[in-house]
């Protein structure tokens, strides 16, 4: 806890400001924004900034994450309390925060009984899946705001809201697209201008938050924050007891997504670090800590922000210092006079809200995966209909299910090699993609994955099929190599299939068997049992047996 800090070093200071000056200004518009994609009053994304970072800063270990708002951990608030309370109500605040609370109870016992490798079981092109339903669901729902009104053909158009949507979206759209580039042919150094091209939504916000008095928007008819509560929010833990029940499911799989998003992100930024050492179950800790605060400021579910993350790098972030800063910043904002906020347009909101989560729309991952693997890109595809047509939280439960399921149905199949030897060396290949030699009487075939239940039987089928291929087999030799694991079910498995090899006539071996393998298989019956050797190498084999084997195959036993 806090070892930053005792080994804080002066230099590292100007970047910590620095970035977080930078986060803060980014935070304000985000902030509200994803509030109010969670049904909640655009202030409680101020609220839900502020001590979750602090509280992250003492547990985690990633010095540049930046924990708060994130857009998909917002849209699953929204889809689990639209059930329970209306939007606006105060019990849909209670809720809120109460899911956060329950979400941090998940990510705190899930690392303190270490169980962080779980995420591992979420694939990256079922997580480009639902960031991509996710994103689509988000922007869907910001159109009525963005525009003043229903969606229909019918609707009479609010002409002042459309305006400043609009005109919001395209500044965004074109600050996302070209200011950066535009600020590097102007001479500014490219990390400035990245950092400027962030900060866009800021300046659009303060912009369209102007003219609002300046041509009366808001007596025109377009929303507003409304009144923004001056000061800090007070330490409450409100929960509605009747719906424990109701929120667990939806805490559990925010728990998972907010992990997942969170490390992710976190990842990334530690190889641009040179490789800074993640715990993965203190990150556990770190954002279960982030939403327990959260929950007692009166706020909701909160995430490490990939976006966020990079630009507080980008800004020269060298340790949590910078996200403290930022918490800092933003409680000033609140004890400050907060009149302007009430004046901020909603339409210029769901405007930033939008181009945000255009950026999540990750097309290249679905390219890469329908060339590469076509039954990930399926998987990617089904996820994001998941998605949009059964909800969020069935969204995740289908990717969670394609993950497991496939990894279950490449586990059942491993590939299996038919193995000859490079003329004149020691080298054993694949027959089937080099010119290698085979012998007579000797078949040698490498088991390309571990051995468990859910594929001896398909190993044993394949041998069976090599056998009926090569009738004249005398010699079986398995070549373990690639074999990191053999449970019980599959020794019992290499048990009957030495047993049926002995009726056939065939004498089973085994080659490159791994030391921690070996050991689990000397403490059972197998290698007594074992009609065959167990060699060193495929190359001892070949020596010790070609020979022989080209003498012709043993009579069956019996």
């Amino acid at each position: 806890m806090l070892q930053w800090l005792r080994e804080y070093r002066r230099a590292a200071l100007p970047g910590d400001i620095s970035a977080g000056i930078v986060v803060a200004m980014m935070m304000i518009p985000q902030g509200m924004a994803y509030a109010l994609v969670a049904g909640l009053p655009p202030v409680v994304g101020i609220y839900a900034s502020i001590f979750p970072p602090l509280l992250y800063a003492l547990f985690g270990t990633s010095s540049t994450q930046s924990v708060g708002p994130m857009a998909i951990v917002s849209l699953m608030t929204a889809s689990t309390l639209a059930p329970l309370a209306t939007p606006g109500t105060g019990l849909h605040g209670v809720l809120a925060a109460q899911l956060a609370l329950m979400s941090g109870l998940v990510l705190l016992a899930c690392g303190l009984l270490r169980i962080g490798f779980l995420a591992n079981f979420f694939s990256r092109p079922v997580m480009s899946g639902f960031t991509i339903g996710s994103a689509i669901v988000i922007a869907w729902g910001q159109l009525r705001t963005l525009v003043g009104g229903p969606i229909a053909l019918d609707a009479s158009p609010h002409w002042p809201s459309i305006a400043l949507g609009f005109g919001s979206l395209a500044l965004l759209v074109m600050a996302r697209e070209w200011l950066a580039p535009l600020l590097r042919c102007l001479r500014v150094k490219p990390v400035v201008a990245d950092i400027a091209a962030k900060l866009a939504p800021m300046f659009v916000v303060l912009g369209a938050t102007a003219l609002v008095p300046l041509l009366a928007l808001d007596r025109m008819g377009v929303a507003t924050t409304g009144a923004v509560p001056a000061g800090l929010p007070g330490l409450n833990l409100a929960t509605s007891s009747g719906h424990w029940q109701a929120l667990l499911q939806p805490a559990l799989l925010i728990g998972f997504m907010v992990f997942l998003i969170s490390m992710s992100g976190a990842q990334a930024l530690a190889l641009k670090r040179g490789g800074e050492k993640l715990v993965s179950n203190r990150e556990l800790v770190g954002l279960g800590a982030a939403n327990v605060g959260s929950a007692l400021s009166g706020g909701f579910p909160v995430t490490g922000s990939i976006s966020r993350s990079a630009v507080n790098f980008a800004a020269g972030a060298n340790t949590q210092l910078a996200s403290m800063i930022t918490a800092g910043l933003l409680a000033l904002a609140l004890v400050a006079p907060t009149g302007w906020l009430a004046l901020l347009p909603l339409p210029t909101l769901a405007a930033t809200i939008i181009v945000a989560v255009l950026g999540m729309l990750d097309w290249s991952t679905l390219r890469t995966a329908w060339r590469y693997d076509r039954a990930d890109a399926l998987a990617l595809l089904a996820t994001a209909g998941g998605v949009l047509v059964l909800g969020v939280e069935a969204g995740v439960l289908v990717g969670v299910a394609l993950s497991m399921g496939a990894l279950i149905w490449r586990a059942s199949r491993p590939h299996i090699a038919v193995l000859g030897r490079i003329h004149g060396t020691e080298h054993f290949r694949n027959v089937d993609r080099y010119s290698a030699e085979t012998t007579p009487g000797l078949l040698m075939l490498r088991v390309d994955a571990g051995l468990f239940f859910g594929n001896v039987d398909a190993v044993n089928e394949r041998i069976d099929e090599e056998l009926v291929e090569h009738a004249s087999t005398a010699h079986l030799v398995l070549v373990l190599s690639a074999v990191n694991a053999i449970d019980t079910s599959a020794l019992f498995g290499l048990g009957e299939l030495n047993a049926s090899l002995r009726q056939r006539g065939v004498t089973l071996h085994l080659a490159e068997v791994k030391g921690p393998v070996m050991d689990r298989l000397r403490d059972s019956d197998l290698l007594g049992q074992l009609s065959g050797q167990v060699f060193l190498s495929a190359a001892n084999a070949w020596d010790r047996l070609a020979g022989s084997s080209a003498a012709g195959r043993p009579q069956p036993a019996g």
